[in-house]
């Protein structure tokens, strides 16, 4: 029965995601109305309560298992760009025996063994499989239980949340006790469009949001982080790749170098973090770039990102909103902690909330702190949400599924190990006259990378 099924839409507070994820919801109980069943339970995880956690899951096991432990079957785990034909979802779910203990997604797996996922599997990455959030998962009730009942005598060991999705699979999976992926193929992320969505019970509605025309080159000021050592090496890929992209553009070291130009912040580089320096960036863009620039980037020399389409990504969000955007990242969310913008896949701010995080006088607890999770951290004591997008990436593209990517038209990746950095930018990052004329997916030719 539907009733029997909880929907829970990964859905985030910024006024863009949470209007999407009420949509959503919407969608689902019309459909459940219109086939004149009572209607299923439909969640929206940032509206749960005070938990900063509450993305990654796992932590809201227990309160899963207490509400509806009794008159539930399934909990189904959705995106805010996933789409649901709810009648072929019933239809799917009910091939399995909902008393048994299941973990039921479209399956994704590590072809080499990357660093976002510890390397974990080294010897064969591709056995172990774990879900893609944009098709959804579900978990029956009853393994939602025992779930439940581990996390409260084994609590969450790692203090890093980086790949949220693997780190799920692994805690379910138990070193092989706990039950395996098994993949669903009617959990789909075509286009919603597409003819080979017959099948399928759930599509994927969004590679790359655009509301309304992309911002100004303009509006975007960007910040490059560097330093004397990578200024012969790492500065010419950026000028031979999206450096033309970008209107505003200052490079910051250690070393002022007339030639790129660099700009001396008087800070000396450190190998660990770059806190200080991080700050004396946000320092200059409040109060020496136009205050009719709203938008702040700041990247790392070796990050590859497309200012193109940053510029339609960023037509969504309202930049009189307090919005720090990117790749998020969590420390310690099973005790308290917070969530983070990882520094390598770009980090974007709204002019304003510069001004709360400077205005909150939280700063570096030393200068070669890492600059990304101070951020985290201070953006979490002002009561401002970090807003993620799956489509920065902290690493390379080969260190993410293929399926994993398929669905997304990437804004940024990170490193230049092992890669041809500029072939990287132009197989996966430069705007192209197809893609600039209509939005569409592009078909890149990017196996041999």
């Amino acid at each position: 029965e539907l009733k029997e099924i909880v929907f829970i839409i990964q859905s985030q507070s910024n006024s863009f995601h949470s209007k999407r994820a009420e949509d959503l919801k919407r969608d689902i109980l019309k459909q459940a109305a219109d086939l004149g069943k009572e209607l299923p339970t439909v969640l929206l995880i940032h509206q749960m309560d005070g938990h900063e956690g509450a993305w990654t899951i796992l932590p809201l096991m227990r309160d899963f298992s207490v509400t509806y432990g009794r008159n539930s079957s399934w909990i189904f785990f959705c995106e805010e760009d996933t789409r649901i034909q709810v009648v072929k979802l019933l239809e799917t779910l009910g091939r399995f025996d909902g008393s048994k203990e299941w973990f039921l997604g479209k399956a994704l797996y590590d072809e080499e063994s990357t660093i976002i996922h510890h390397y974990a599997f080294a010897e064969n990455p591709t056995v172990f499989k774990f879900p893609d959030f944009a098709a959804g998962w579900a978990l029956s009730i009853p393994l939602v239980n025992k779930l439940a009942k581990k996390l409260k005598s084994e609590p969450l060991k790692s203090d890093f949340t980086i790949d949220l999705k693997h780190e799920i699979a692994l805690y379910i999976w138990q070193r092989g006790e706990g039950p395996h992926l098994t993949p669903v193929p009617e959990f789909c992320t075509d286009d919603v469009n597409s003819y080979k969505v017959e099948h399928c019970a759930t599509t994927f509605s969004n590679f790359l949001p655009l509301c309304g025309e992309p911002v100004k080159k303009e509006d975007i000021f960007v910040a490059v982080k560097t330093c004397r050592k990578f200024h012969g090496d790492r500065i010419p890929v950026v000028k031979q790749t999206w450096e033309r992209e970008a209107a505003l553009i200052e490079y910051y070291s250690d070393y002022a170098d007339t030639s790129i130009p660099t700009i001396d912040l008087g800070i000396p580089n450190t190998d660990r973090g770059h806190c200080g320096k991080t700050f004396a960036i946000l320092e200059r863009f409040s109060n020496h770039s136009s205050p009719r620039t709203p938008w702040l980037v700041i990247v790392d020399d070796d990050t590859l990102i497309s200012i193109f389409r940053l510029r339609k990504l960023l037509s969504c969000y309202d930049p009189n909103e307090p919005v720090f955007l990117g790749e998020r990242y969590g420390y310690g969310l099973g005790t308290g902690g917070y969530s983070y913008i990882t520094g390598g896949g770009g980090m974007v701010f709204s002019r304003i909330a510069v001004q709360k995080l400077l205005a909150s006088k939280c700063r570096c607890y030393s200068m070669d702190a890492p600059d990304d999770m101070v951020l985290g951290m201070c953006f979490s004591g002002l009561g401002i949400p970090i807003t993620h997008s799956p489509l920065f990436h902290q690493a390379r593209p080969m260190d993410y599924p293929k399926g994993y990517l398929s669905h997304q038209i990437p804004v940024s990746f990170h490193k230049h190990w092992n890669i041809d950095p500029v072939k990287v930018y132009f197989t996966w990052l430069a705007p192209n006259t197809e893609e600039s004329h209509n939005g569409k997916k592009v078909g890149y030719s990017r196996e041999d990378l």
